[in-house]
C-alpha cells in the first residue's frame, strides 16, 4: 500500500515526544486515555462527547481468532497517569465502521475505515475532562500532533506537538509522527485557531525507505456515518451488532498498532 503514497518528502522539524507525567503537563489532554480490555491489552481512545470515545476498530477485534470484543469487557481510563485517571468508564456499546474488514492485513480500504465509536455505560461530566472538537482532514504538509499511549508509555501518555502529514491517498493520511504498539486508536491533532481538533486516528505504523512512518484514518464523512449508526440509522442495510472478547498477547499479537514494511 504504501507505494502507491510515495513520493513524499520528510521534514527535518518533528518534535520529539514529551512524556505527560505531571498533573500539569497532562491538563489539557484529559480526554486522551487508555482502552483496557480487562487488563490484557490496550489501545488509546478519547473522548469527543460526554459519553463517546472514538479509537481505532481494529481494537475491537481478538487478532488471534477474528472475533469481536463484548462491549463491557473494554474499559476508558480518562487522562490515565501513574496508576490513577481523571475517569472510569465501562463501555455500553461499540459501532464499527460499516466498511471495515478485519483480516489480519493492512491496506488502503482498512486504514481509510479503521474507526470505531464507543459509547460509555455514563456519561463522563468532570470539569477537567473536557470532550475534543473533531474537524476535516488536514492537508498535505499540515503540521499535526498527538498523544498516544504505547507499550513502552503504559502509565502516562506521551505528546509529539509537531508531526506532518506526509501524504494523503483515498481516504489514508500518512504521517511522520511517532507511534508504537498499544497508540492504535490514538487521536490526531490540528492545532490551527490554537484550539486543539481531531483529524485523524492512528491505525498502523510502517516503514517506508528505512523511515518509520504512521497511517491514519480521516474523519470527515466517516464520523458522520458511525454517529447515524449510534443514533439508529441504517447503514448498508443492516447495523453492526455487540463485540467478542478479546484476549491479547504479545505487542505482535496485541490490539495496538500494527507493523508493515515497504
Amino acid at each position: 500500500m504504501l507505494a502507491v503514497l510515495l513520493p513524499f518528502g520528510l521534514r527535518a522539524e518533528d518534535s520529539r515526544l514529551q512524556a505527560l507525567e505531571t498533573t500539569d503537563a497532562g491538563r489539557e489532554w484529559e480526554a486522551v486515555g487508555r482502552l483496557d480490555v480487562n487488563g490484557e491489552g490496550f489501545c488509546t481512545g478519547s473522548l469527543i462527547a460526554p459519553d463517546l470515545v472514538l479509537t481505532a476498530a481494529h481494537c475491537l477485534y481478538d487478532t488471534r481468532t477474528g472475533g469481536r470484543l463484548e462491549p463491557q469487557s473494554i474499559e476508558f481510563l480518562a487522562g490515565w497517569r501513574n496508576g490513577r485517571a481523571s475517569a472510569y468508564r465501562s463501555v455500553r456499546r461499540a459501532i464499527v465502521h460499516p466498511g471495515y474488514v478485519f483480516d489480519g492485513e493492512v491496506s488502503t480500504g482498512r486504514v481509510r475505515n479503521d474507526l470505531a465509536l464507543l459509547q460509555l455505560q455514563r456519561p463522563i461530566r468532570n470539569t477537567t475532562v473536557i470532550p475534543f472538537q473533531t474537524d476535516s482532514r488536514p492537508r498535505t504538509g499540515a503540521d499535526i500532533g498527538v498523544v498516544s499511549y504505547a507499550h513502552d508509555r503504559s502509565e502516562a501518555p506521551s505528546i509529539q506537538e509537531v508531526c506532518a502529514v506526509l501524504a494523503k491517498r483515498e481516504g489514508v493520511l500518512v504521517m511522520s509522527c511517532d507511534v508504537d504498539f498499544g497508540s492504535s486508536g490514538a487521536p490526531v491533532f490540528s492545532f490551527e485557531g490554537g484550539k486543539p481538533r481531531i483529524v485523524s486516528v492512528v491505525s498502523a505504523k510502517g516503514e517506508v525507505a528505512g523511515r518509520r512512518v504512521s497511517l491514519g484514518a480521516a474523519l470527515a464523512e466517516e464520523l458522520k456515518l458511525l454517529q447515524a449508526q449510534l443514533s439508529g440509522v441504517q447503514v448498508g442495510g443492516r447495523l453492526p451488532t455487540g463485540v467478542g472478547r478479546v484476549r491479547v498477547g504479545d505487542g505482535q499479537r496485541s490490539s495496538g498498532a500494527k507493523f508493515i514494511r515497504q
